[in-house]
């Protein structure tokens, strides 16, 4: 079985473009010229020398010597969390304003959840001089402080979502109502493998970086590319996109994405869409989603503000559907003892998000001899309140 997307965006029956009529320019203008830009050679150069310089890559692939010895087995961390700005985020953010300028647009927008993808959105306008405005709920930007005043400083404007559950899905509303008013000279770079086609596509082949990056590394440590395991966390899941990308048609390679259950999976008060969720259209792809028997958007929770998302990638949730995927959901308080036990193993304090993937390890069957690459893909910084609030340290 072989995973790609179609000429139409779909990976299997998850993807497309549901879109309103006035975005319908913008986004064929993407889909017409994004893989002619994206391939070309000056650009190509352009984005290596930014990710190299300005991003500081490769990342490492770190071997987690005391968690692989509790946990027995050979644990490696990528450390995307080293990036600049902090997390995966970053690659993304790169690839789409050089495309940005590419297709002349003049001011850039974003939404954001766990503030992330805000910072390295605000990060690559500044870069580049352009105008910035990211939309993020008012309950991430109270949870989500830190990354508020690190895009202000930066020169964005932050506007709060004041709608639904006030987190990552409402102001992925507010940014896409904003684009619709500002056609013309707008681009929205979506920070994960949601949206309509070709947005998915666009942001992994962004983020497949990591697993290129991990195949070269993994060479020189294991004497191989490929590991037995690859775990990341998935809410939209742009890390877990990078770091399964190359691993896709390689069946030898297990693909774990941790989602977030939240409070518990029958509480109410979770994220965990590939048991949850159902088929539906959420901003402009048909993917799986959380949602009532009348098709009303359930409103996610979890702890990290980057997984409460009611959604999923139409790519993970193909992957899932065709059991590719291996998909765990960890609670809230699992995350945090996850988080807690590799900051003080390895001195390495994870993203929330992160957190959910270290957790996993308790999630699945493996043996000693497996090689595990865990994707960090954040740095706790912005969690430390969360942390703090949670205490149990």
């Amino acid at each position: 079985m072989k995973i790609e997307v179609d000429k139409n965006g779909f990976y299997g029956k998850f993807g497309g473009a549901y879109i309103p009529e006035m975005l319908y320019p913008n986004i064929e203008e993407l889909k017409e010229k994004y893989l002619g830009i994206i391939e070309d050679e000056d650009f190509k150069k352009k984005f290596s020398e930014l990710l190299r310089d300005y991003v500081g890559r490769p990342t490492p692939l770190y071997f987690a010597a005391r968690l692989s010895e509790k946990y027995k087995a050979k644990i490696y961390l990528k450390r995307e969390d080293l990036c600049h700005t902090g997390a995966h985020k970053v690659n993304n953010t790169i690839g789409q304003i050089l495309l940005a300028q590419k297709l002349g647009k003049k001011r850039i927008i974003a939404e954001t959840g766990a503030g992330q993808h805000g910072v390295a959105t605000a990060t690559v306008c500044a870069l580049m001089g352009m105008e910035c405005t990211v939309y993020m709920g008012e309950v991430d930007m109270e949870r989500q402080k830190p990354n508020v005043e690190r895009m202000k400083l930066l020169g964005a404007t932050v506007v709060p979502a004041t709608s639904g559950s006030k987190t990552l899905k409402d102001a992925t509303n507010e940014a896409m109502r904003q684009w619709i008013n500002n056609p013309v000279d707008t681009h929205y770079i979506i920070g994960s493998v949601v949206g309509p086609h070709p947005y998915p596509e666009m942001v992994a082949r962004f983020q497949s970086v990591i697993s290129e990056e991990i195949k070269i590394q993994l060479k020189e440590k294991e004497g191989r590319e490929n590991p037995d395991i690859v775990i990341a966390c998935v809410g939209g899941g742009s890390n877990a996109a990078g770091a399964f990308y190359h691993y896709y048609n390689s069946p030898d390679v297990r693909l774990v994405a941790a989602e977030a259950a939240g409070l518990g999976i029958s509480s109410g008060k979770s994220a965990a869409t590939t048991v949850l969720g159902k088929l539906g259209i959420l901003h402009g792809s048909r993917t799986l989603l959380m949602q009532t028997e009348d098709g009303q958007v359930v409103e996610p929770h979890s702890i990290s503000a980057g997984l409460d998302y009611p959604g999923i990638g139409p790519v993970h949730a193909h992957l899932f559907d065709v059991g590719r995927g291996e998909f765990v959901a960890v609670e809230d308080k699992d995350a945090m003892k996850a988080g807690v036990e590799l900051s003080k193993l390895e001195g390495i304090i994870p993203a929330i998000e992160s957190a959910h993937a270290i957790h996993a390890l308790n999630q699945i069957k493996y043996g000693p001899d497996d090689v595990i690459v865990i994707n960090l893909s954040g740095r706790g910084d912005k969690d430390l309140e969360t942390y703090i609030k949670w205490g149990e340290y």
